[in-house]
C-alpha cells in the first residue's frame, strides 16, 4: 500500500505557502459520511492553519463520490475560487461497481481541472476495507483531507506565481 510507510498528515509546514488571499471550495460526498466528515475536518482545519479565511472557504455536499466532478464544475462556473477540493470515500464491495465508480470519479475530477485550468484536488479514498478508510481519514495513517488541502494551497500558489 502506498500509505503503509507514510502518514498522510506529515509534511514540512515551512513548504506550504500562506493561503490568506486564496479562495477554496470543498465538495464532500455524503456516502460514507462517517469517513468523509473526517476528511472535511482535516481539509478545513489545514486550510485555516495555513492562513485561509473562513469567509473564503465554501463547503458543499453531494450524494456520492461519482457526483464530485459535476459539483466541482458547477462551482467553477458559478463562483470564483483558486482551487476545489473533492472529498469522498469509496470502499470495495462484492461487485465491480467499486471499479467503475473509482475510475469515473478520478477521470471526472481530472477532466474538470483541465477544462477550467484550475486545481481540482482528488481527495477521494479508494479503500478495500472500512478499516483502511478509517486509518486514512484521521487514523493511524493520518488524514487524506490534510493532504488534499496542502495540495490545493500549493497548486493555487503555483498558478498565481506564474
Amino acid at each position: 500500500m502506498a500509505t503503509a510507510n507514510k502518514n498522510l498528515s506529515d509534511y514540512d509546514i515551512n513548504s506550504v505557502p500562506n493561503a490568506k488571499k486564496m479562495r477554496f471550495a470543498i465538495v464532500v460526498a455524503e456516502w460514507n459520511i462517517n469517513i468523509t466528515s473526517n476528511l472535511l475536518k482535516g481539509a478545513y482545519d489545514t486550510l485555516i492553519k495555513h492562513g485561509a479565511q473562513k469567509k473564503n472557504i465554501t463547503i458543499k455536499y453531494v450524494p456520492g463520490s461519482f457526483e464530485l466532478a459535476v459539483a466541482a464544475q458547477t462551482i467553477l462556473e458559478k463562483i470564483e475560487v483558486d482551487a476545489v477540493i473533492c472529498l469522498g470515500s469509496v470502499i470495495q464491495g462484492d461487485t465491480k461497481h467499486f471499479d467503475f465508480v473509482c475510475q469515473a470519479t478520478a477521470l471526472g475530477i481530472k477532466d474538470v481541472a483541465l477544462m477550467y485550468n484550475t486545481p481540482v484536488i482528488f481527495g477521494v479514498l479508494t479503500d478495500n476495507t472500512l478499516q483502511q478508510a478509517i486509518d486514512r481519514s484521521g487514523g493511524k495513517h493520518g488524514n487524506k483531507g490534510d493532504e488534499a488541502a496542502i495540495t490545493a494551497i500549493k497548486m493555487a500558489h503555483f498558478q498565481k506565481e506564474l
